[in-house]
């Protein structure tokens, strides 16, 4: 992602390039005397002359003086979560869905920490937000304090930069350049922490602030050579796959990768984090590569003779054992973070830049290369499309007479369609969610890929749906995520933000339940939640939404599932939740067992009956 796609100071901040901000901001910015304005007056000035629209927060005695001065102004919307966690992950919902920075607020100690899990998700997702923090005084800093967390200390391994703001007069540079950093480079997570006193006191107010950020220089434009000797690679390979990570969708590559995939007739596949960023229904792509991706996908890679991977990091959920992943492949990386770079296999070609210009400029070169040489992948497609008959992703009917959660997740996606959004937990239903919607555009799928962090959905969707109000947001959930931050369906009440909620309840942690039946020998080791199976029901999910103003629905067989569906997608003055009674037997295939070759042609053989189905 480059500055220029973002509405950001680049690389001194101008009222201009921001998103609308308030007719009193653009006045006190482009006159001559600067305004004098309190630290917190400083922070809601900066947001709104950066664009920032929404944010999502919960006060606490550090950051009093802020909300003071929230609840003056109408310019920036301030939605009041029930839990910090809550607000760091509406934040990445709302960028994920949008492309725009989320912001979220948190008091100090305690509140502060309550976002580091957030913060930590955004990290490994490279999601831009920006945290806003109090701090006590700054005179009774390191005394421990009440209420007093290092939080600048805790999350510098989890953020790509952190602030520490002790003046009032430093809060617009602060801010202004923690936006630039979120979002510009490799996106990721910037905290500002604020003292209270910074809050409290006065200063003239100067826009646009200077930033002085020496070290951080993001490379966006690929050394030209490089990009020439892949596109050679290409036209002379006979393997060929495009290996495409998350960093195509926060690159806003999606077009640029279309366009590519098309000259070439080069096969695709999509990671967990890019699923949309290539259509699911063009016959170029192969699906889903990694641990329960699809067996054209992972043979694909594993036979390839050529990968370039784009915005991709060779994680371990896609190779396997890495030792054994893709042997015969040349490999061309290109990210626009150099640190991944070689990191886990090593690049023969590293390309650093943002992916939409890598891509283009990727075309421009195979277009010239198509004049002296041509192409022939007929005898690759010719195998790729026989897997595809073969192994079609399907799966089987329950034996116990339950749902098959594969079958409500599908249909969901089907009633609803491509333009919705789906915000999912982690665990199986994470990955039936990334199997069984097809996803035809970049930002309708939102989940937690690198951290996996259970009760991730409701609040992302939350925030998802206030960035895009005008799109169905759905929380594909489970039982065991979704009691963790369902908290938040409060929040979404209060403030009329009407989310889907569809809890895929298996009455367990169905993904370790998974692990425990086929890797220890059936022991299921405190898995058992007892939210939908036999007599308890603990909580009864159709009353807790109904406590929570939501409306409530319980599914327990599959003629009741489209009717409950299209309910849901009718009703929009409040959230919905459906509890989707499914078979606890149901597992995720295919399946790459942990730290094993991608090369199981047998062992999807031996479990053809099991998921082969359609």
């Amino acid at each position: 992602m480059t500055a220029e796609q973002n509405p950001v100071p680049s690389p001194t901040p101008s009222p201009t390039s921001a998103a609308s901000p308030s007719a009193a901001a653009t006045a006190a910015a482009g006159s001559g005397e600067p305004e004098l304005l309190t630290g917190s007056g400083a922070i809601i000035r900066t947001l709104e002359l950066l664009g920032v629209t929404d944010v999502f927060g919960l006060p606490g005695g550090a950051v009093i003086p802020l909300y003071d001065e929230l609840m003056t102004q109408d310019a920036i919307r301030h939605i009041l979560v029930r839990h910090e966690q809550g607000a760091g992950h509406a934040a990445e919902g709302y960028a994920s869905a949008s492309n725009r920075v989320g912001v979220a607020i948190a008091t100090s100690g305690p509140g502060a920490t309550n976002l580091v899990t957030a913060i930590a998700d955004a990290y490994m997702d490279s999601v831009p937000i920006l945290c806003i923090t109090g701090q006590v005084f700054s005179t009774l800093m390191g005394t421990d304090a009440f209420q007093e967390a290092d939080i600048v200390g805790i999350t510098m391994p989890i953020t790509k930069h952190s602030f520490l703001v002790k003046r009032p007069e430093d809060v617009p540079g602060a801010i202004a350049s923690a936006y630039l950093i979120a979002s510009t480079g490799r996106p990721g997570p910037v905290l500002v922490d604020i003292t209270k006193d910074a809050q409290q006191k006065t200063a003239p107010f100067i826009w646009p602030p200077k930033i002085d950020l020496p070290g951080y220089r993001p490379i966006t434009k690929a050394h030209g050579k490089q990009v020439q000797a892949a596109a050679q690679l290409l036209a002379d390979a006979k393997k060929p796959v495009l290996y495409v990570g998350g960093g195509v969708i926060r690159a806003r590559a999606s077009a640029e990768l279309l366009a590519f995939a098309e000259l070439t007739g080069t096969p695709v596949v999509t990671t967990l984090m890019a699923r949309g960023a290539f259509p699911d229904s063009h016959d170029l792509h192969l699906g889903m590569p990694g641990m329960h991706g699809t067996v054209p996908a992972v043979l694909a890679l594993q036979e390839a003779d050529l990968i370039i991977a784009l915005g991709a990091r060779f994680d371990d959920r896609v190779t396997g054992k890495v030792s054994e992943f893709a042997p015969n492949a040349t490999i061309v990386h290109v990210d626009v973070d150099p640190a991944e770079i070689s990191k886990i296999r090593t690049a023969d070609v590293p390309i650093v830049g943002d992916a939409k210009d890598v891509l283009a400029d990727l075309a421009v070169s195979f277009s010239a290369v198509l004049k002296t040489t041509t192409p022939d992948f007929t005898e690759w497609w010719t195998y790729l499309d026989g897997l595809r008959k073969e192994y079609p992703l399907g799966y089987s009917e329950p034996a116990d007479g339950l749902l098959a959660p594969q079958y409500v997740i599908k249909r969901i996606g089907e009633l609803t369609g491509p333009e919705g959004i789906y915000a999912a937990g982690v665990g199986q239903h994470q990955m039936w969610a990334a199997q069984y919607i097809k996803y035809e555009r970049p930002n309708s799928w939102l989940n937690s890929g690198g951290a996996g962090t259970m009760g991730y959905s409701v609040p992302a969707a939350m925030g998802a749906k206030v960035a895009e109000p005008d799109r169905v947001v759905w929380s594909i959930d489970g039982d065991g995520c979704f009691q963790m931050t369902n908290q938040e369906l409060a929040t979404c009440t209060i403030n009329n933000i009407p989310i889907k909620v569809a809890i895929i309840n298996n009455s367990s942690l169905g993904m370790v339940r998974q692990w425990q039946t086929l890797f220890y020998d059936g022991r299921h080791s405190f898995t058992d939640l007892n939210t939908g199976h036999g007599s308890a029901m603990v909580p009864d999910f159709v009353k807790l939404a109904e406590a929570y103003g939501a409306l409530g629905i319980r599914v327990t067989s599959a003629d009741q599932v489209d009717d409950a569906i299209k309910l849901a997608l009718a009703t929009n003055d409040r959230p919905v939740v459906i509890d989707f009674v499914v078979s606890r037997d149901a597992m995720v295939w295919p399946m790459v067992p942990q730290g094993v070759s991608n090369s199981y042609v047998q062992y999807a053989k031996d479990h053809a009956p099991t998921w082969g189905e359609e």
